[in-house]
């Protein structure tokens, strides 16, 4: 029987089930904190309270699991690349994985640093059943303003990098049809 799809490669293994469950968690959740705090900015300032202490704890939790990623991946040897893949889209997958490990590390740290800043030294609660400690940064404004403004602008870039990974995931399974996506995603055969 001819198709006209290129044969996939014994490299198109999948990740780990482990792996996996990491990427679309962590995924989840940075889609959820982020959509959350742009929609929280116009609402009424007890709902946006509510939202925001959700957004730090799972913000916190994202930075927990990417640490739990991040041990995952450094113990667990991921598949190679499909074989048809060109120079520069391995270059470009490469890159864009060790942004969002990067991303994945910052934007918590950054937000958890604002809070620190803004409160004045208060702990970050995570879901009401631990405090986390602030982050010894400086108690004041200026110091907030920075990290809110940093924190702020990684929001966007993470959102940039999203769009490109998104793309070049759909790019793979509709165009060059060579089973990269197949590799994350558990439903696909």
């Amino acid at each position: 029987m001819e198709t006209n799809a290129p044969a996939v490669t014994a490299s198109a293994s999948r990740y780990s089930r482990g792996a996996i469950v990491l990427h679309w968690l962590i995924a989840l959740l940075i889609i959820g904190n982020v959509a959350g705090a742009w929609l929280s900015e116009d609402l009424p300032k007890p709902d946006r309270a509510a939202i925001m202490a959700l957004h730090k704890a799972f913000g916190i939790t994202i930075l927990l699991l990417t640490l739990v990623r991040i041990a995952w991946r450094l113990t667990h040897t991921p598949p190679p690349m499909v074989e048809t893949l060109k120079a520069w889209e391995a270059a470009l997958a490469r890159v864009t994985h060790w942004l969002f490990y990067i991303l994945m590390l910052a934007m918590p740290l950054t937000g958890w640093a604002f809070v620190s800043a803004a409160s004045h030294g208060k702990p970050v609660s995570l879901f009401g059943l631990i405090n986390m400690p602030a982050l010894s940064v400086g108690f004041d404004k200026t110091t907030a303003g920075t990290f809110q403004d940093l924190h702020s602008t990684l929001g966007f870039v993470i959102v940039g990098l999203f769009a490109l990974h998104v793309a070049g995931a759909l790019k793979h399974q509709f165009l060059d049809r060579d089973g990269t996506l197949r590799r994350m995603v558990p439903f696909l055969k």
